[in-house]
């Protein structure tokens, strides 16, 4: 198994198109600059040893350089070892709407951002426990499998967005059957579905589904995300709203009776979440109060760290960087190591 041990330090990945577009701008206001000084082609016979195509190639390998150097920082680790624990537990899968009316803002920062805080800790109190994740909209499927890798499942979380799934609606029911039926084949465990969204069911069978889920000894929870009397859906990077087809704003409002009704269908609770700390405590104590039992879990239990080869890769590309003169060298011009444009 493949994990790295400081997943946060990939963060820092989102600097690379920083730099190119820096790179490209100074480029480009460096050839005006010269255009606006002389003639192009004067220049070239003013300057014979200047290269056109070594400064993007050390500038490429300079960017090579610095993602493996931040990969390197990550510690990339491989799993050698696997073996078999017992520990005392429960299963949980996590059934998360992802349709845009879960991007309203009557909660902070919108519906789907407070959701995932919340199962960010729950995750964080789990110590013994299996976890998987569901997405749906108009349409479900398995996001994470059940797992108790912990760093994977927030990793995973933190990744969902509405564009994941195009067909729009809010398909509970299918949510609901594709996460009962995925969990581990062992018996006797204690598992629970808790099921995240606005409460809009756009395809039906959500009950039906919920009381075949209690038939298997499965729990399902509801929570609620969201303002009855509704808000607007805000388009990303817009600053505009959602409109029907007679030009109307739309408005998503949280459907609470429908919640607990699949809820109470499903052998469960309902939560409802808004801006306050009152819905962490009564999910984390629903987990809580799950009843752990014993059982198997597969863990790897060495990893043998693959940082350093990144680490040399990223050292190589340097090294060559700086070899790599920013000008013709006279006494390597009867290699063509570069093209030469026409």
């Amino acid at each position: 198994m493949f994990r790295f041990a400081n997943i946060e330090m990939l963060w820092w990945l989102i600097t690379i198109p920083v730099f190119v577009i820096t790179y490209i701008v100074y480029t480009k206001r460096k050839q005006r600059q010269l255009t606006e000084f002389g003639d192009p082609e004067l220049m070239a016979q003013l300057m014979p040893d200047a290269s056109k195509s070594r400064p993007i190639w050390k500038f490429g390998m300079l960017i090579v350089a610095l993602i493996l150097l931040i990969v390197a920082a990550a510690r990339p680790q491989y799993g050698q070892k696997e073996k078999t624990v017992k520990r005392q537990g429960i299963e949980v899968m996590v059934a998360l709407d992802i349709s845009n009316s879960m991007l309203a803002e009557d909660v902070a920062p919108n519906r789907l951002d407070r959701a995932k805080q919340m199962l960010s800790k729950m995750i964080d109190n789990m110590v013994d426990d299996k976890v998987g994740l569901v997405v749906f909209a108009g349409d479900a499927f398995t996001q994470l499998p059940i797992t108790c890798d912990y760093v994977s499942a927030k990793m995973f979380l933190e990744t969902i967005s509405p564009s994941m799934i195009e067909m729009q609606g809010t398909d509970i029911a299918t949510a609901i059957s594709l996460a009962s039926n995925s969990f581990t084949p062992q018996e006797g465990v204690s598992r629970a579905v808790f099921v995240i969204t606005d409460g809009e069911d756009n395809e039906g069978g959500a009950v039906e589904a919920a009381k075949e889920a209690a038939r298997k000894g499965i729990h399902v929870y509801m929570l609620g995300v969201g303002e009855p009397g509704g808000a607007p859906i805000p388009i990303p990077g817009t600053g505009q709203y959602i409109i029907d087809n007679e030009g109307n704003t739309v408005v998503s409002r949280l459907n609470e009776d429908m919640c607990r009704e699949i809820a109470n269908a499903g052998n469960g609770n309902y939560i409802y979440v808004d801006n306050s700390s009152s819905a962490q405590k009564k999910l984390d104590k629903y987990v809580e109060n799950l009843g752990r039992v014993e059982m198997e879990s597969s863990i790897f239990s060495e990893y043998d760290e693959q940082f350093q080869s990144f680490l040399l890769m990223s050292m190589l590309f340097l090294l060559l960087d700086v070899l790599l003169l920013g000008r013709k060298n006279h006494i390597l011009q009867r290699f063509t190591f570069f093209t030469k444009k026409k």
